[in-house]
């Protein structure tokens, strides 16, 4: 069941995206609340704006790190899911699933238009970013 939005700027972000992207997006979103509320040791999950992309992270501090959501720019309807740069996420995300996700340096996942999304590594995936500061990966 999708989350209701708290914050308007974050739905108007949404908003702005065409409609195949806001709906890759939108169950990106969910995934995200949903794997969240499946691990206790998270706790509440905070949903805001950070460098203008809907943004996701533990309420609580030292636990998790940022997830970011936004359409690649320039790609033709790719959708990406960001985390920090200064992390190790990406690189233990592609190397424990090497055939699975493409990636985008260091810091994103890329989802192309025309691809599903791997849901099962993916949870896991926004689950190592969640708990990045608390749980071995």
């Amino acid at each position: 069941m999708p989350v209701a939005f708290k914050d308007a700027a974050v739905q108007a972000v949404f908003d702005q995206y065409e409609a195949d992207i806001r709906d890759k997006l939108l169950s990106l979103r969910d995934l995200i609340f949903d794997q969240a509320a499946s691990i206790q040791s998270i706790g509440s999950l905070s949903e805001s704006l950070k460098w203008g992309q809907p943004a996701y992270r533990p309420v609580a501090n030292k636990i998790g790190t940022t997830v970011r959501l936004d359409a690649v720019r320039g790609s033709g309807g790719a959708v990406a899911l960001y985390v920090p740069c200064s992390t190790t996420l990406i690189a233990d995300i592609t190397t424990r699933y090497p055939d699975v996700f493409d990636s985008q340096g260091k810091r994103a996942l890329v989802f192309a238009p025309d691809t599903s999304i791997p849901e099962s590594e993916l949870r896991h995936a926004i689950a190592m970013a969640l708990t990045y500061h608390r749980a071995p990966h």
